[in-house]
């Protein structure tokens, strides 16, 4: 196994002292600039690199940041969501030569305890938050960590209950919706943010000018805060076109093709069946395709199909699924944009990422003409 070099080797080659090496690698006054030049050329042509556990021990960068995901384990394998994700964000850290830790764990609470345990050790020197909840706790925690963070996705509101509205007893696995948003708490977090208002106001758009009244929004999980303002939105869009929660509604699922599946058959077997159907990804919406393939319910002759996230599954299955389209990567990469500038020391902000855009397709068309209201 070679071995790898040493302060003490680099002070050999380039004829300095061991203390000149560490003032010059660690950026310390104390050498010419010169000289400065020459030991970083020598280190750099013997290869060496600075040991991590020193430099937690002198206070320096780690050179890398962290990503933890709370999430079902059984959700990920199936959601390309992340995997996109993660591929802008390793695009921008590995130009910046930084390094990306990532761990999975059961729950948020175990997620508080990776942020601890890194800041202790200075494994990372920031991280990447995800799936914003309501009443999350991490904000708070790493703001008295101190540890730089930025928030994919727009923070949640605090914890407190909000009023509801009254409604009829809701299907099995339907989500109440809060009849109005809490103002969520000053967060100290950077975030990248995505418009879902936006997004929702364009599926409606497309659905209702279709002559769609019966819609039924298969959410995803309940305690994320995109979840809860994708719902909030599916509700003022309805009510802006007259349709109240009897017409128009979310159910929660976790996001697997298994929920996805199953909240479409309950959804379909009511009564009143809805004629379209809108998908919080794209496992879900490939899903519930396959689900009104077996019941003899022709996608879009009796019922239409949106799905939130677009993929190559979306443009694949047969009929072509009706999907947003938006630059996942892009908002990862944007998101490592911004917690390197917070490392440099720029100031907190929020970015805003690019709309995403409606690509109407072969899944989305009028409901049947003898379809009551």
């Amino acid at each position: 196994m070679a071995r790898r070099p040493t302060i003490k080797d680099i002070a050999r080659r380039a004829g300095v002292s061991e203390s000149a090496v560490s003032f010059a690698l660690n950026g310390r006054p104390g050498v010419s600039k010169d000289t400065r030049a020459r030991i970083r050329l020598v280190a750099e042509e013997l290869g060496w690199q600075a040991n991590s556990a020193a430099r937690a021990l002198s206070g320096e960068r780690s050179g890398a940041v962290g990503l933890v995901l709370a999430r079902p384990a059984h959700t990920l394998g199936v959601e390309s969501f992340f995997l996109r994700l993660v591929s802008g964000i390793q695009e921008v850290l590995a130009e910046a030569r930084t390094a990306l830790l990532f761990q999975v764990v059961e729950d948020v609470d175990a997620e508080c305890a990776v942020y601890r345990r890194w800041w202790a050790e200075r494994r990372v020197d920031g991280v990447l938050v995800v799936d914003p909840r309501t009443g999350d706790p991490r904000p708070a925690l790493l703001a008295e960590l101190g540890l730089p963070a930025v928030t994919i996705g727009e923070p949640g509101p605090p914890a407190e209950p909000s009023p509801r509205v009254p409604g009829p007893s809701p299907v099995p696995g339907s989500l109440p919706v809060p009849a109005a948003s809490p103002v969520p708490a000053p967060s100290p977090l950077s975030a990248v943010r995505a418009d879902d208002a936006g997004a929702m106001a364009q599926v409606l758009d497309h659905l209702h000018g279709l002559g769609h009244r019966r819609i039924v929004h298969i959410a995803g999980l309940p305690g994320l805060a995109h979840t809860v303002r994708r719902i909030e939105s599916l509700r003022t869009e309805a009510e802006r076109r007259g349709l109240g929660p009897d017409h128009v509604r979310s159910v929660v699922t976790d996001y697997s093709d298994a929920e996805g599946a199953a909240a479409t058959r309950r959804v379909l077997a009511e009564p009143h069946a809805p004629t379209a159907l809108v998908y919080d990804n794209d496992v879900m919406a490939v899903a519930g395709s396959a689900v009104a393939a077996e019941l003899g319910i022709p996608v879009p002759d009796r019922l239409s199909i949106v799905a939130w996230d677009d993929s190559a599954l979306c443009r694949v299955t047969h009929p072509r699924l009706t999907a947003l389209v938006r630059d996942t990567a892009g908002f990862g990469r944007l998101a490592a944009e911004e917690l390197l500038s917070v490392l440099a020391g720029g100031p907190p902000g929020v970015r805003e990422s690019e709309r995403p855009r409606l690509e109407p397709r072969d899944s989305t068309a009028p409901p049947p003409a003898h379809t009551d209201s």
